[in-house]
């Protein structure tokens, strides 16, 4: 099988063939997102058309939460264009269409081939600008009622002190994510043009403020992760980002399994870099077709 695989995010867009095993067929290719839905409609369209004989199905993985049917968007992200939730994927090809949330996506590539492979339950902790979470029960992604569910919008205790862009206070979201490390950085240097690059440069340079830093950010990954696995009980926790490349994860496994009221997990870094998204997005297509 060929799947036509979209990864669809607030600042670009990739996409590629792939074959039923996960294996890319093509060079991956990246364009920037269009700042308009229909110029991004447009684009989609063009795409598809250029490969729509030469495939079996059509895979989206995108920010916002999806039905739990895969064909729609229930919630869009704020960082897509005005009026993306609205699109009617299904009608863009003659071909089956899936659409799927870009953390669900990347969670089904590490269940299938990567560090989750061999389990039954497993979560991916995808660490970004924001936060995804995608969350693997029993062999199958966790949809909720509305395909919302895995939201990382749950409370760390801060005392109602940081604003999520949720509009809620204290969000896991607000304090494991790459703008949580940035906020870190500027509250703790007093400087507001910082970023979470500026902090891991200067850490790597042995900045004894920005290592501080660095290491309340984890503790806070490891406050979430501990929630996590108290609810889902999962074999393996995978952290997946450019981010995570900094961490120790066996130092964060040890510190969020330590006293935990359910048997411990492993934390793992992701196998699947880039492509996460769009490999996991066309497995799960393929499986839709088979079934």
């Amino acid at each position: 099988m060929k799947i036509l695989s979209f990864d669809v995010g607030g600042t670009k867009v990739a996409y590629a063939l792939v074959d039923d095993k996960g294996t890319l067929l093509t060079v991956r290719k990246t364009v920037p997102t269009p700042n308009n839905v229909a110029d991004l409609k447009r684009f989609f369209i063009d795409v598809i058309r250029n490969h729509e004989q030469d495939i079996d199905a059509v895979s989206f993985a995108t920010a916002g939460a999806v039905n739990s049917e895969n064909t729609h968007i229930v919630s869009s992200a704020h960082n897509m264009p005005e009026g993306y939730h609205l699109i009617d994927f299904t009608s863009l090809s003659s071909k089956p269409v899936l659409v799927e949330n870009d953390a669900n996506a990347v969670a089904w590539a590490e269940y299938f081939a990567g560090a989750a492979q061999n389990t039954k339950n497993a979560i991916v902790v995808a660490i970004g600008t924001g936060l995804g979470l995608g969350i693997i029960v029993d062999g199958n992604v966790l949809k909720g009622k509305s395909g919302a569910a895995g939201e990382a919008h749950y409370p760390i205790n801060r005392g109602h002190k940081r604003l999520c862009g949720c509009g809620s206070y204290d969000c896991f979201e607000i304090y494991a994510s790459g703008k949580a490390l940035a906020l870190d950085a500027q509250e703790s240097f007093n400087n507001k043009q910082m970023t979470s690059h500026d902090l891991i440069r200067l850490k790597q340079e042995g900045n004894p403020l920005a290592q501080q830093v660095f290491e309340m950010w984890c503790d806070d990954i490891v406050a979430g992760l501990r929630s996590l696995a108290t609810l889902f009980d999962p074999e393996v926790i995978v952290l997946f980002g450019s981010l995570v490349a900094f961490i120790d994860e066996q130092e964060m496994e040890a510190k969020a399994n330590d006293n935990l009221v359910v048997p411990p997990f492993k934390l793992k870094k992701a196998f699947f870099g880039n492509d996460a998204a769009l490999v996991g997005a066309a497995l799960l297509a393929v499986n839709k077709l088979r079934d």
